[in-house]
């Protein structure tokens, strides 16, 4: 996996409980926890757990990926207004065959 800069995951033992946490790097000097999770066995649970969650994060951020979903919305909202378009118009269908 890549190691990012921005997002991180950090164990925590609570007495006889693991809690994984999702950090953020606001700043050089500020971090933020943006998930967390307690109640784990082991700590390779809890360390399984945030890992998942810091790669889920990634791919849910990732710009790429975010362009593709705008995409398809975009053009699932298009589909949808000609639909619209020729159900209220249905003169112009016949018109373009």
């Amino acid at each position: 996996m890549k190691q990012s800069k921005k997002y991180a995951c950090r164990v925590i033992q609570d007495n006889d409980a693991w809690t994984a946490e999702i950090t953020r790097r606001v700043t050089s000097r500020v971090t933020v926890v943006s998930k967390g999770k307690g109640g784990f066995a082991t700590e390779a649970e809890a360390q399984e757990w945030g890992q998942a969650e810091v790669t889920a994060l990634l791919k849910k951020t990732n710009l790429g990926e975010l362009e593709k979903r705008r995409a398809k919305k975009k053009e699932e909202e298009l589909k949808v207004s000609k639909k619209e378009v020729l159900k209220e118009n249905p003169e112009e269908s016949q018109e373009e065959k």
